[in-house]
């Protein structure tokens, strides 16, 4: 099973979601900026690492949203989901093909990967910050 973290990062009651690129696997689908946890590293380690390298951000990790466990065609993935914001930076296309600050209620316009859609309607049925 491989260890990933995203980034649900809030500013002014939206968050952050971030289109795949077309070449990589699940190539298209909107998700949490985030990644692979590296070995030695914690996962608040791994989501600072990842949205800098992704969005060119500096975050502060708050408290887990939600973990989920899914299984793709090609392996298996534990999520863990951090409620986060932005504390230096602007997010920058690095890795995406596009980012967009969107609402609870925004989430059906948008093509989401598999594991995101239980923590998706997690965000659709609570009230968030």
């Amino acid at each position: 099973m491989t260890e990933v973290v995203a980034a649900l990062i809030w500013n002014n009651g939206k968050f952050l979601i971030c289109r795949r690129p077309a070449n990589k696997s699940r190539g298209m689908l909107w998700e949490f900026a985030g990644g692979k946890v590296e070995a030695g590293e914690t996962k608040e380690q791994a989501l600072i690492r990842e949205c800098r390298e992704e969005l060119d951000v500096i975050i502060d990790v708050g408290e887990v949203f939600m973990e989920v466990t899914h299984e793709y065609p090609d392996l298996t993935v534990h999520l863990t989901l951090f409620n986060s914001v932005i504390k230096k930076g602007v997010p920058k296309l690095l890795e995406h093909m596009d980012i967009r600050w969107i609402s609870a209620d925004e989430i059906d316009r948008y093509e989401f990967c598999p594991a995101g859609e239980v923590i998706l309607e997690k965000l659709k049925n609570e009230v968030c910050l």
